[in-house]
């Protein structure tokens, strides 16, 4: 009986993860590729009643569809730095399953990034090619008109409530630029979903994060009531950044495919489209250009 439960338990785990990442030609001839997502990050990636939803979901299901092979999403959850997650997705695994995806979804794309060394001199991202960026990424403020006339610059939020996910950029931002000056209207919220919320509610009069959750939140909300704000954000560091995938370092071959399909996605206008689907505000990585 107990030699019985072994074999069940040594087949669930082939069917249901891997212990390493493929080659190319190993997806190809197992018929399956292996992407990693995060777990509730609307519009980007979440289970909506068991389904899988969102913009990178749209993206790996056409990579595994132009490849001619089944996706399997490896579902992670953000850890404390992006270096966390390379790791646990892409070269060494989590150490709970120790299981590997084949290529890593929402990656920096920055080649300062990429080169970054430790303490020691070595690279930090050695095992790892990033690579294919196929969105720009930045900041947006949605503000409720009743309160708040316009937002021509973040000195508003002197004078009225501003929500945040808790500790994130905008956080740090609104807490710390302008000598703090916009500390006290600083309100944070477990996530911008929750922050939205609170907008609704009363409790702040506007709401900051990344441009591709707000635009998508903001569809949701009465748009003669609410509106997208054009403001800078001055102090705040890096004001745009890209977004692409990741592979074992080993695995060029698969990038260079990948990168392929991307590239693809980018000119027939189907990663715009995709956005789109989600209400979600594109904007093409100058890569491209």
């Amino acid at each position: 009986m107990n030699k019985i439960v072994v074999c069940l338990y040594i087949v669930m785990t082939v069917l249901c993860c891997k212990a390493h990442a493929s080659s190319l030609d190993d997806i190809i001839e197992a018929k399956e590729i292996v992407i990693a997502v995060y777990r509730d990050y609307a519009p980007f990636s979440a289970q909506v009643d068991g389904t899988a939803v969102g913009i990178d979901i749209d993206i790996a299901q056409h990579i595994a569809k132009t490849l001619k092979v089944e996706l399997r999403l490896k579902w992670i959850t953000a850890g404390e730095t992006t270096e966390d997650d390379l790791r646990n997705s892409i070269w060494k695994g989590h150490f709970l399953d120790k299981t590997k995806a084949d290529v890593m979804m929402r990656v920096p794309y920055d080649k300062v990034y990429s080169q970054k060394r430790d303490d020691v001199g070595l690279l930090v991202h050695e095992q790892v090619h990033m690579f294919a960026p196929y969105h720009t990424e930045t900041w947006k403020i949605v503000f409720k008109k009743q309160k708040i006339e316009e937002v021509s610059t973040m000195a508003v939020f002197q004078y009225h409530p501003v929500g945040v996910e808790v500790d994130s950029i905008p956080q740090f931002y609104l807490i710390s630029a302008f000598r703090g000056s916009m500390r006290k209207n600083t309100h944070q919220f477990p996530s911008i979903v929750a922050a939205v919320e609170g907008m609704q509610a009363g409790e702040v009069d506007a709401v900051m994060g990344l441009r591709s959750q707000i635009t998508a939140l903001h569809h949701t909300l009465n748009q003669a009531q609410y509106q997208l704000a054009e403001n800078a954000f001055p102090l705040i560091g890096k004001q745009k950044w890209d977004i692409g995938l990741a592979v074992h370092n080993d695995y060029r071959a698969l990038a260079y495919e990948l990168g392929d399909i991307v590239t693809a996605m980018i000119n027939d206008q189907t990663m715009a489209d995709i956005f789109k689907t989600h209400h979600s505000t594109y904007e093409q990585p100058a890569y491209y250009m």
